[in-house]
């Protein structure tokens, strides 16, 4: 790639530009929408870093990819000059995400309680994960009401979500951790 400038002083007053071109503040909903996206890819490389099983490795390191098309997408402004291809979020991605979600349901004992966010090391960072992922879902939906997202993204994310609850629950499986069901404390 060679070497290159990682700062360019152009965002030092609170301004970023989209891939369009259109310069924004860097608290607009936009960029909210794609930095939780980005958060969230961290987070889930931070999960990888925990677990151990080669399949699940390799469906994380999918879902970065997908990411990072997610981002291009919010990033792509309201009137972008022309659609970039890598900025497609397609029905095959999200069929990819349910079939995972089935396979590991498939596997974990069948739900019967509320569980808590919490269990192996992983599971935990699974849990942390899937709530950057559902802000990440609400903050595309503020965008959705102001700027039309793609329904395609917005399926992607919500599955996604699904699928690191399911994750966790395997994680947690996997690793003979046992779940920690809500006791009701209200009286």
């Amino acid at each position: 790639m060679g070497n290159f400038k990682i700062y360019t002083k152009t965002g030092d007053k609170g301004m970023t530009s989209l891939v369009d071109g259109t310069r924004v503040k860097k608290n607009s909903l936009r960029i909210e929408s794609y930095g939780t996206v980005d958060e969230l890819n961290a987070q889930l490389g931070l999960l990888a870093s925990f677990v151990t099983d080669e399949a699940t490795l390799k469906i994380l390191s999918s879902i970065q990819n997908e990411l990072f098309t997610l981002g291009c997408n919010l990033a792509m402004g309201d009137n972008p000059k022309r659609s970039l291809e890598e900025s497609i979020v397609s029905d095959e991605v999200i069929k990819i995400i349910e079939n995972e979600i089935d396979r590991l349901q498939a596997i974990v004992p069948q739900l019967r309680a509320f569980i808590l966010p919490a269990g192996s090391h992983a599971a935990s960072v699974a849990h942390v994960a899937r709530t950057v992922c559902r802000r990440a879902e609400r903050n595309i939906i503020s965008l959705d009401e102001v700027s039309p997202v793609d329904t395609n993204l917005m399926a992607y994310i919500n599955r996604l979500s699904d699928y690191l609850f399911v994750l966790s629950r395997y994680l947690n499986f996997i690793d003979k951790v046992e779940e920690k069901t809500w006791q009701k404390t209200c009286k």
